[in-house]
């Protein structure tokens, strides 16, 4: 009894003599409710024939029509060709972007000339805080018919006339992905660079005593220790599949490559603000984020029973 007193009482002084420090927080947790908590009530608009004139109010009073939306989401003609595009691009940029960052970043680390690093590292870095619509207006003038792209392709004769990139669907996944790699490879390789330097350099050592050369330090010692960061990412590349970069998608998307273009954040984007279709807008949503929870939960349970690693 004598200790449960004493525990609350120590609760309760901490409390006080830090009342500073948790009044600080009061301003933080307000914008979680009311950003991340308070719209969730918005989710009622999935299940309900919603009136959009009448406001908050409507999403009350308006009446339910139970599954209505997400069968008409699933029997839109639009529907599946965007889930293979937002798959597809999302696929292919993991299995692409996640060995060649990681490439990039023991490359990187292998570099012992600091100020040479030092210029790569700046370089590289430098493309992830432009924004898409800088960035991707830059290729699209580099990838148009008479950009820099298209005139080098014919200057070396490897191409006849010039390739409308960003006009010809067939080429947007690739575009998508290239741009988004050049993008963030830099900023990307942070991540394994620092679990990198957590690294015991006495493996090192040691292998180095024993002969082993740089690929085999890298390959024996180097990816063992940061298998547990690239497990993380891999499981947030799957948890992430179906969200696309929605500004470098819409940046480059136009309507003769939108076949390939089209993926479910854009069409939410078109469908609720464009055509006001708040209910559909909302029920493709709301699928998404039970898809993208449930992919979660499948990727850190294969992390864990493969390698004994994940994020919870």
């Amino acid at each position: 009894m004598s200790s449960r007193k004493q525990k609350g009482f120590r609760l309760g002084y901490d409390f006080w003599t830090q009342f500073e420090l948790k009044l600080m927080l009061v301003p933080a947790v307000l914008l979680i409710f009311v950003f991340d908590f308070s719209p969730l009530f918005g989710l009622l608009i999935a299940f309900k024939n919603f009136e959009p004139i009448m406001g908050i109010k409507g999403i009350f009073t308006s009446e339910w029509n139970h599954f209505q939306h997400f069968i008409l989401v699933f029997q839109n003609f639009q529907f599946w060709p965007m889930v293979r595009n937002t798959l597809g691009i999302n696929l292919l940029s993991a299995l692409i972007g996640i060995p060649v960052t990681m490439l990039f970043a023991l490359l990187l680390n292998e570099i012992k000339h600091h100020k040479f690093k030092s210029l790569v590292q700046t370089v590289t870095y430098l493309p992830h805080f432009l924004s898409w619509v800088i960035f991707g207006g830059l290729f699209i003038t580099l990838l148009n018919s008479a950009g820099i792209v298209n005139v080098l392709l014919m200057e070396l004769h490897l191409i006849d006339k010039p390739i409308q990139f960003l006009a010809d669907p067939k080429y947007f996944w690739g575009v998508a992905i290239g741009t988004g790699l050049l993008k963030d490879i830099g900023w990307g390789a942070i991540l394994y660079l620092a679990a990198m330097a957590g690294v015991d350099q006495s493996l090192y050592e040691a292998a180095a005593i024993d002969g082993a050369g740089r690929i085999k330090r890298m390959w024996y010692i180097t990816i063992p220790g940061i298998l547990p960061t690239l497990m993380v990412l891999i499981i947030f590349a799957v948890s992430g599949m179906l969200n696309n970069n929605f500004t470098q998608i819409f940046v480059l998307q136009n309507s003769l490559n939108l076949p390939t273009s089209q993926v479910i954040d854009t069409y939410v984007y078109q469908t609720g603000l464009l055509q006001f279709q708040f209910a559909s807008a909302t029920a493709i949503g709301l699928l998404k984020t039970v898809f993208a929870l449930l992919l979660l939960v499948g990727a850190n349970a294969l992390s864990r029973k493969l390698t004994k690693t994940g994020l919870f």
